[in-house]
Order: C-alpha cells, then structure tokens, then sequence
C-alpha cells in the first residue's frame, strides 16, 4: 500500500491546544526584550528569518563540510609528489621500497581519521552539555592549531613526527564538527527540504575534494616546499569561514529546550517559521518539540546506555540503523578511488604522473556533478530508493575496474578507469550525502547527539581502516581488490531492503511516531514507515500522546498482574535485584504462580527492559527501583499490597519482609 502524501487532519480532541498534561512547561508570549526583531515583529538573526535563515544555516554548514573534503583530498596529489618527498622521505618508494612506502604513505594520510574519531568521541561525551554551535566553534578553532603544526614542519627537525601530530589534531576539530553539523541542520530546518539541504551540506564533501585536486594540480608545477605547504594552509580558510557564521547563528530549538531554555527555543522557532514570537504556529510548533522532549524526561536522566535499550522509542535499532550506514559507506570502496585515485593511475595502472593527476581532477569533477544531482531526487525518490540504488551501481562499477583490470592490457585498462568514474558518479549522487542525513533523523532527540556521535564514530574508525589497508591491498590483490569492494557493496542491498526505514517528507516527531507505532503494533518498522500517512503537527501531538498513554497502560497492567501472580515475563528482558540474586538457587525453584511460595513483579523499568523480582518470605530486596517504588505504591492504593520498609540482611534468617501480602 502507498503511503499518501496528503496530511493525515488532527483527531476531534478538546485538549489539542494545551500543553502536554504534568509537564510542567509554560509557554510565553512575550519576546525577550534584547532579541532582535524585523519591522513584521518576528524574531531575526543577522536580519534573516525563515527560508532565507534556514539558508544562511545550510551555508555555514557547507563551509564544515568542504573543509571536511578539502582535507580528505588534499593528499592524494602531495603524498607522492618530489617536494613533499624531500621534506619527507620516509614516503619515498626509491628509498623505502614500494611496499613500505606504500604503508607510509597510507598512515601520512589515515592517520588523521584517528583524530577525527576522537573528534568524534569527544562530541559523544560532551555534545549534548556543549550544544551543537559551541562544539562546531571548538572543532574550527583546534582545525587551525592543527594546520599551522602542520605547515611548519621543516625537514630534520622531526619533520615526519610533526606533520602527523598536526594531521591528527586537524581531525580532532573535524570529526567534532562532523559529528555535530548534521544535527543542527537537521534540527533547524523543515520536514519538506530537510533532506536537500542536508544533501546540500554533504555534497559540498565532494566540492571540498575537487578543489583540492585541482590546487595540488596547480602547485605541481612549484618547485619548492610551497608546493604542498599552501595547498594544506588554505583549510585555515574554511574554518575562519565556520567559525564566522556558527557565531552569528541560531543554536538549535530542540536542543535549547532540552536544556530548559524555552524562552529561546521558541524566539528560533519562530524566527525559523518567519512568524511572530506568539503566533499559533510559533507555540503549536514548540507544544510539539516540548512534548517530546516531556515524554523522553519520564524515562530518566539522559545516559550514554539509553541508547541501548529500545521499547517505543528504539533507541538500539535507530542507533545501529545510522551507524551502518555510516560503516557500509566506508568499506564499500570509496575512499580508495578518493585517496589514492592518482596512485592508481600512476602505479597500477601505469600512467604518466601529470595525466594522472589530470585524470584524478577530472574523476572528483564528475563525482562533485554527480552529487548535485541529489539535491531533489533526495525527496522525490526517498531514501531507500537512494541507498539501493548506490548499492546496485557501485556494485556494478566495481564488477567492471575489477575484471577489466585482471587482463592488465592497455586497453583493458582503460575500462578499468571508466569504472572509477562510473563507481563515483553513483556514489556522489547516493552514498556520500545519505549517511551523513540519515543517522541525524532517524534518531530520536533524547539519543540524537549521543547516537549521531557513535555514527560519526564509526565511519572514522572504518575510514581509517580503510586507507590503512588499501595500499597494501593494492599491492597484494591488485584486481581482488575492488572484487572485495564489490562483494560489501552487494552484502548492503538486502540490509538496507530489509531494515532501512523511510523518513523522506516526515518531520523528526513523525520519524519518533513510526517506531512508536510499529512497536505499538508489533509491525514492520519498514512498513509502517512506508504505509503511514502524513499528519500535520496537530496529529503528532495527539497521536503520540495517545500511544504514550498506552504505553503506560500496558506497564500498569503488566505490574498488577504480575502482583496477582501472574507470570507475563513472556518476551521482556529480565533482571532480578541484587537481594535475588543473591539466592538463586532458591529462587530459581520457586513456581510464579504459587501465592503461597511468593509473586514474580515485573517491574518497568527505563523504556523496553522489564525487572524481574520473585518476592518470597525469605528473600525480599531493599534496592527497588523508582518506578518499582512508583508500581508498588500504585497497588497499595488498589488493596493489593502493604509495603512494610525495612533493611534486609542476606545472611540474617531473622530479616525483614519488605514485601507481604495484605
């Protein structure tokens, strides 16, 4: 059944307008008296509001990310140039030998996909406490530290030490902004061109890499250190440029209002809808976003382990959904055409270093082209559609350089490089844009910033492996090489059939609303996702309520006939308190629905995991949990239980029963 496009009406409730019940959130009506406003009285920042704000935003963030290409470019065409060499020449094949050369060559340049991984691993730990602007403000400022390092690397002074120092700490500063960028964009901009301007931002990886292939061309022809020298200074541009603009703009709403500042959450709300401050549409938009944020609060302090449970939320699965996109990404075979595409053509395939030079320029031309034409198939097409699509061609490209390479003829050959060009033409118009958009949106809120960051993380910690091994893969395998390549891309194809939601058109609370439902359900997360209509921001508001709601129906009714001795631990995840524990082999002969041995009490516990506690006269726990507690005090209201508090000893015979039948 096709999903239609037209938004499902709001249901008839007489609440539908008032904040979430118990939230304890007031919205105001009055702006901030030092926040800018245009002459219409809505909210402005640097005198831009809505389309033309959400713009200025996707710029900025471009300015990141052809930072990032630029300097995942920038060495394919001075790792094996004659000036480089001479202030390095622990990369030269002449005196290292081809093989150790090779290796050298590779760590010079993967080394600094471990700085961006810790980049990224910091943004884990400190993004949600920092905010998306000061993270990007923090990863500009260390990039720059880390290019002048770089830069200043002399010959004889330990120059090769230098240099890979400065390259790692430059990947610190752009794996913190990698892991943040896309969750601003993503969070500042509207369900409709979300997935463009995401494709905007991410596409500009591939204008970064161009550009830097036609300066290493340009300054081939330098006989002096400034031939690889400004190549790599001119990243401090870039990152002037970010750091500018992240300071003048909005942080985003969602964030603000997890953090408790609602008054400025809903002063960028409505500067993002270019409506006043205390427009419906203004405060129907932060209504939303706060009940969101509301229910995601009922589960507890926000920790690092949310992001492996599941329940309604899915926390697990939406982390592991975007974080192998991220992976396949990486080993499908991308970064050995970017990287080394001039080595290949040089070294494998035989050709002259100029043309191959030329060739790289032309290929990364092709592959920065091949990205634009993302920008509107993204939503017409969707992101499944997208992913199978990469999958498929690169596969195929990948087919073709491998066995028009095996016969190594010269004019075999020459299929070999129109299957580089044709590997990054899919590439660009599909899987370099879509990892990039789809962990930021299909993860919910209350696990974006954490599980965005174990994304980022990934695709780090397999680029890298990934440029460390190409070389020595080149010149071991040769044609195997891109066979391997080919085979990864294929084992994607039913993954991504399978399991990889549909999020084109939907806001990020509908995306929360489709593994609500699904699980609500117990339906095909795909297929939901596929089949659900659009509803407008009203029908979200109410439609998650509700299955909320029931939600915590279904626990209460769980907990209570659990109380009565009914053993429901069917399909949860059990867990027995410490005091249980402690006497399993008492426990564990204990039969659930024998009144007189005790009552088995599934206790909910944060979102999907159930506490299992088997209560007897002899074995009862004084380490309950909150919602036990909560549970427990419930049953007492209803005649079901007297709770009498009392320390038990393990070792005691004469302990207390903290738990006993009325």
């Amino acid at each position: 059944m096709a999903a239609t496009n037209e938004k499902a009406p709001a249901p008839n409730h007489a609440d539908a307008d008032a904040p979430p019940s118990g939230s304890g959130l007031e919205l105001t009506t009055s702006l901030p008296a030092d926040a800018k406003t245009n002459a219409a009285g809505v909210p402005s920042y640097l005198g831009l509001t809505g389309n033309k704000l959400i713009m200025a935003i996707t710029v900025t963030a471009t300015t990141g990310f052809l930072l990032f290409g630029y300097d995942q470019g920038v060495m394919s065409g001075l790792i094996t140039g004659q000036q480089f060499i001479q202030t390095f020449p622990a990369c030269d094949a002449a005196v290292q030998g081809d093989y150790k050369a090779s290796i050298l060559q590779a760590t010079y340049t993967s080394i600094y996909e471990l700085g961006c991984l810790v980049g990224a691993i910091f943004s884990l730990f400190f993004g949600n406490k920092l905010g998306r602007r000061r993270i990007m403000q923090m990863g500009a400022v260390v990039m720059i530290i880390g290019v002048a390092i770089q830069v200043s690397s002399v010959k004889g002074y330990h120059a090769g030490v230098q240099f890979c120092v400065g390259r790692v700490i430059t990947g610190v500063g752009n794996g913190m902004n990698t892991a943040t960028i896309p969750s601003w964009v993503a969070e500042t901009s509207k369900s409709h061109n979300r997935g463009m301007l995401v494709c905007i931002e991410a596409s500009m990886i591939a204008t970064g890499t161009m550009i830097a292939y036609w300066v290493d061309y340009g300054l081939s022809f330098v006989k002096t250190s400034l031939n690889w020298r400004l190549p790599i200074a001119l990243q401090v541009v870039f990152a002037v440029l970010l750091l500018i603009g992240v300071y003048f703009l909005p942080e985003s709403p969602r964030w603000l209002m997890h953090e408790g500042r609602h008054i400025d959450a809903q002063r960028v709300i409505a500067a993002l809808t270019d409506d006043t401050y205390d427009s419906e549409a203004t405060l129907l938009q932060t209504r939303l976003i706060m009940q969101a944020i509301e229910q995601s609060h009922q589960l507890g302090v926000v920790k690092k382990r949310n992001m492996f449970t599941n329940g309604p939320t899915q926390h697990f699965r939406r982390m592991l959904l975007g974080a192998s996109s991220q992976i396949f990404q990486q080993i499908g075979g991308c970064n050995a055409v970017i990287y080394f595409a001039p080595v290949i053509y040089k070294q494998n395939l035989g050709l002259s270093e100029n043309l191959s030079l030329i060739l790289g320029g032309v290929n990364v031309t092709v592959y920065a082209l091949a990205a634009c034409g993302s920008y509107f198939a993204i939503e017409s097409l969707g992101r499944r559609k997208m992913f199978l699509i990469g999958s498929i061609g690169q596969t195929v490209s990948l087919l073709i350089v491998a066995f028009c390479y095996l016969p190594n003829t010269h004019q075999s050959l020459k299929g070999s490089v129109f299957g580089m060009f044709l590997f990054l033409t899919f590439f660009g118009a599909t899987w370099l844009e879509l990892p990039w958009l789809y962990p930021a949106e299909i993860n919910p809120l209350r696990t974006r910033t954490n599980a965005n960051a174990v994304s980022t993380i990934s695709n780090w910690l397999f680029n890298f492996a990934v440029v460390q091994w190409t070389p020595p893969m080149l010149d071991s395998l040769k044609w195997g090489t891109f066979l391997f390549f080919a085979v990864i891309n294929a084992i994607s194809i039913p993954m991504i059939w399978f399991f990889y939601v549909e999020t084109a058109g939907r806001t990020l609370e509908e995306v929360d609303l489709i593994f609500a439902k699904g699980f609500a359900g117990k339906e095909s997360y795909v297929h939901v996702s596929t089949t659900m209509p659009r509803y407008d921001d009203k029908a979200v508001q109410i439609e998650s309520e509700r299955l909320h709601l029931e939600h915590l129906a279904k626990k209460r009714l769980v907990a209570e006939e659990a109380i009565d001795g009914t053993d429901v631990a069917q399909g949860f995840k059990s867990k027995a308190p410490k005091a249980a524990k402690a006497s399993s082999s008492t426990s564990k002969k204990l039969k659930p629905k024998d009144p007189k041995k005790g009552a088995r009490v599934i206790a909910p516990k944060k979102e999907a995991a159930v506490a299992r506690a088997v209560i007897h006269k002899k074995n009862t726990s004084s380490h309950a949990s909150m919602l036990e507690k909560t549970i427990a005090t419930q049953a007492i209201s209803k005649g079901k239980l007297t709770i009498m508090r009392g320390v038990a000893d393990e070792t005691d015979e004469g302990r207390k029963a903290v738990l006993a039948k009325k």
